[in-house]
C-alpha cells in the first residue's frame, strides 16, 4: 500500500488511470466494482487466476515471465483446478491455445510475457483469427507508471494486436479484472469466434483489491427463474428469413451448400446433413473445414481450398444458388475471389452467419441471415420436412449431385508417386486402419495435400489445420489435441521444414504425457516455394534447399519412438510400431522432391514452365 500511495503523489490520477480511449484501451476508474467486495483483500493476479477457473479454464499454455509473476503465484494455489502447460517457445504455446480452442469450442488460454514473448506468440493470434477459433491471450506488461517511456520490452499491445484480434485491451484497474475477463470470454466465443488479447501491467497484478473473482459459469441466478449465468444462446433465424430462403430453394435448379467454421455441435451437424441428404443438395466445405460434415455422406462433394479439385470448381460455377453457412469468404475458398464475382455473384447467394460483420463483407447476398449455425441447421431441417417435393428440379438435380460425389470419391485415389515412400499408398493404408475418431493435424506446405485431400473424415474425426497457412502449427496442435483428448489417436503430418519450426515442443509433449504420432515427409526442400519457383523461374533454385537433422535420433533424444522409413513397403509395420509406442512417435519418411504434388512432378513443372 505504501508503494501505491507514493505513486499517487508522484503521478496525478489521470496519468496512472487514463480514461477509456476509442481504440479499446481500458483505463479509467470505476465508480463501483463489478462484483460484491470480499472481506479480505487479494492481489490482482490471484483474483484473475480464480476468475479463470470459474470461467471453466482447465489448461493454460504458455512460457513463464517475470511480468506476470503474481498470476503464476495465483495459479500455485489452484493446482489441480488449472494446469499450466509450460511450453518451450511462445509461438508453440499460442498455436496450442488456438488449436485447443478450435477442437473444444472453449477459448484456448495462452500466457506470455511482454515484448519478445508477445511478439513470438502473435502467429497464434493471427491463426486463431483466420480460423475463427476462440482464444484468449494474457500478456504480462510493464508497470503503469513506466508506460510511454519505451521501458524494457515495452509495446503498446492494443495497437499491436488490434488488426489481428477481435479485441485487444489493457486492464489498468485491479477492480476491473472480473469485468474485463467476462467480456473477453463473451467476445471470444460469440459472433464469429476469435482471439482476445489482454495486457496485464505487473503493478496491477500485484495490487490489492477487495473485488470478488468472477462467479462460476453455470451458477443459477434469479428467484424461482432458474436463470443460468454465462449461458449464451445462438441467435435463431427469423420466420421471414426462413420464408425467403424457402422461396429461393423452391426456385433453384442447382443449389449448392457451402459450409465451414469451427463452432458446430453434433446436433447441428446432424441436422444440416439430414436436410442436405433429404433434399439431395451437394455440400462443399470451405478451406480446411471438411471435418465439420460427414465425408461419407452421399451429398459431400469435396473441399473448396488450396489445390481445389476441378469438380468442386465446376459445382460452384454451375450452381444457380449458393447457401453459405457459417463461413467467411476467404481467398482460398473462392479460388482467389474468382469463383464468385464481387460484390454481386452471378449465383443467388444466401449467407448465414452469427456475426453481422461477415454478412456482405465481400459478397452482397440476396438474403442475409444472422443466425448461429446450429440454430439455423435445426430450422433448416424442420423446414425441409415441411417442403416435401416443392423444390424445383430435384429429380433433374440428382445426376448433377451424383457426379460431384463420384468425382470427389475418385479424387481420393492418387496415382503412384515417384518416391521411395509413396504417399498415395500411405494414405490408402491410413484411410483403412485409422480409428473413426482420429484427429489429424498439419502445418503448411505442399505435403498438406495428403491429409487435406486424400483422407475422408467421418462424423467423429477432426482436422486441425491453419487457414492462415502457418508453418509450424501441426506439432503444437497435435500436442494440444492429445492433452485435450488423451484417449484419441492423434496423427500430425509435417514437412521437414514445417517440423523444425516448432519441433522443440516435443519436450513439452513428453513433460505432460501428450504423445501424438508425427509423420515427417522429408524431401529436403521447402516444397511449396520450390513449386512456385519451378513454375515461375524454372530451373533457378534459390533458397529452398535444406538440410535436416537425423529426425529418428532427435525423436529418441526427446523420449519419443523414432524410426526412418525408407520404402513404401516398410510403412505399415513402422506405423504399427508407432501406434504401439506409449511415448509418442516420429516416423521420418523418405520422400523424393520429385513428388511435390500428387499429379505433377517437379520435372513436369519445370518442363511446362520452360515451354511456356
Amino acid at each position: 500500500m505504501k508503494k501505491t500511495k507514493k505513486l499517487s503523489k508522484l503521478f496525478p490520477a489521470h496519468a496512472i488511470h487514463p480514461p477509456i480511449r476509442r481504440d479499446g484501451y481500458m483505463g479509467g476508474r470505476m465508480s463501483e466494482p463489478m462484483n460484491k467486495p470480499m472481506g479480505n483483500p487479494m492481489i490482482g493476479g490471484h483474483v484473475l487466476a480464480q476468475s479463470l477457473v470459474n470461467l471453466g479454464v482447465r489448461r493454460a499454455f504458455g512460457v513463464p515471465g517475470e511480468s506476470y509473476l503474481a498470476l503464476l503465484d495465483g495459479l500455485y494455489d489452484l493446482q489441480g483446478d488449472l494446469e499450466f502447460i509450460g511450453c518451450k517457445q511462445e509461438g508453440g504455446a499460442a498455436f496450442m491455445a488456438a488449436a485447443y480452442g478450435k477442437l473444444t469450442g472453449q477459448p484456448g488460454l495462452c500466457l506470455v510475457t511482454r515484448g519478445p514473448g508477445a511478439t513470438n506468440a502473435a502467429i497464434g493470434v493471427h491463426t486463431a483469427m483466420q480460423d475463427s477459433a476462440p482464444m484468449i491471450m494474457l500478456v504480462g506488461d510493464v508497470a503503469t507508471h513506466m508506460r510511454g517511456r519505451e521501458a524494457f520490452q515495452e509495446i503498446d499491445f492494443p495497437a499491436l494486436f488490434a488488426p489481428m484480434a477481435k479485441l485487444a485491451v489493457t486492464i489498468d484497474q485491479v477492480d476491473r479484472i472480473p469485468e474485463v475477463m467476462a467480456r473477453a470470454w463473451r467476445v471470444a466465443t460469440t459472433g464469429r469466434p476469435g482471439p482476445v488479447v489482454i495486457a496485464l501491467p505487473e503493478d496491477m497484478l500485484s495490487a490489492p483489491t477487495t473485488v470478488a473473482p468472477l462467479k462460476p459459469l453455470g451458477a443459477v441466478h434469479g428467484q424461482g427463474h432458474g436463470q443460468v449465468y454465462g449461458r449464451a444462446y445462438e441467435p435463431e433465424p427469423s420466420p421471414a428469413a426462413m420464408a425467403a430462403l424457402r422461396d429461393h430453394l423452391s426456385q433453384a435448379q442447382r443449389p449448392l451448400m457451402l459450409v465451414g467454421g469451427c463452432n458446430w455441435t453434433d446436433k447441428g451437424r446432424k441436422a444440416l446433413q439430414a436436410f442436405a441428404d433429404n433434399a439431395d443438395i451437394p455440400v462443399v466445405s470451405i478451406f480446411r473445414y471438411q471435418d465439420q460434415y460427414d465425408n461419407f455422406s452421399k451429398t459431400f462433394c469435396g473441399e473448396a481450398g488450396v489445390g481445389m479439385i476441378p469438380s468442386v470448381k465446376r459445382l460452384i460455377g454451375q450452381a444457380d444458388m449458393i447457401l453459405a453457412i457459417n463461413n467467411r469468404f476467404g481467398e482460398m475458398s473462392t479460388d482467389g475471389y474468382r469463383l464468385l464475382t464481387a460484390p454481386h455473384p452471378q449465383q443467388r447467394l444466401i449467407h448465414v452467419h452469427e456475426s453481422d460483420r461477415e454478412l456482405g463483407k465481400v459478397y452482397q447476398p440476396d438474403v442475409a441471415i444472422q443466425s448461429g449455425p446450429n440454430a439455423f441447421a435445426q430450422a433448416l431441417a424442420a423446414m425441409g420436412d415441411n417442403m416435401g417435393g416443392s423444390m424445383k428440379g430435384a429429380a433433374d438435380r440428382a445426376p448433377w449431385r451424383a457426379q460431384g460425389r463420384m468425382d470427389y470419391e475418385a479424387s481420393l485415389v492418387a496415382p503412384p508417386q515417384p518416391s521411395p515412400v509413396d504417399m498415395a499408398a500411405v494414405m490408402a493404408h491410413l484411410r483403412q486402419m485409422l480409428p473413426a475418431d482420429v484427429i489429424l493435424t498439419n502445418g503448411a506446405g505442399n505435403f498438406t495435400v495428403w491429409p487435406n485431400k486424400f483422407f475422408a473424415f467421418g462424423p467423429a474425426a477432426r482436422l486441425l489445420a491453419p487457414q492462415s497457412g502457418a508453418m509450424g502449427y501441426g506439432v503444437p496442435a497435435a500436442i494440444a489435441a492429445k492433452i485435450a483428448a488423451p484417449e484419441r489417436t492423434v496423427v500430425c503430418f509435417a514437412g521437414d521444414g514445417d517440423f523444425q519450426m516448432n519441433g522443440q515442443e516435443l519436450a513439452t509433449a513428453q513433460q505432460y504425457g501428450a504423445c501424438p504420432i508425427i509423420l515427417i515427409l522429408n524431401n529436403g526442400t521447402y516444397g511449396t516455394i520450390r513449386a512456385h519457383q519451378e513454375r515461375t523461374y524454372p530451373g533457378r533454385v534459390s533458397g529452398t534447399d535444406m538440410t535436416s537433422p537425423d529426425f529418428a535420433a532427435l525423436a529418441r533424444a526427446y523420449g519419443f519412438y523414432g524410426e526412418r522409413v525408407e520404402t513404401t513397403e516398410a510403412f505399415p509395420a513402422a506405423f504399427d510400431r508407432a501406434l504401439a509406442a506409449k511415448t509418442g512417435a516420429i516416423l521420418d519418411l523418405n520422400i523424393s522432391a520429385e513428388a511435390l504434388t500428387p499429379r505433377q512432378t517437379l520435372s513436369d513443372m519445370r518442363a511446362a514452365a520452360q515451354r511456356a
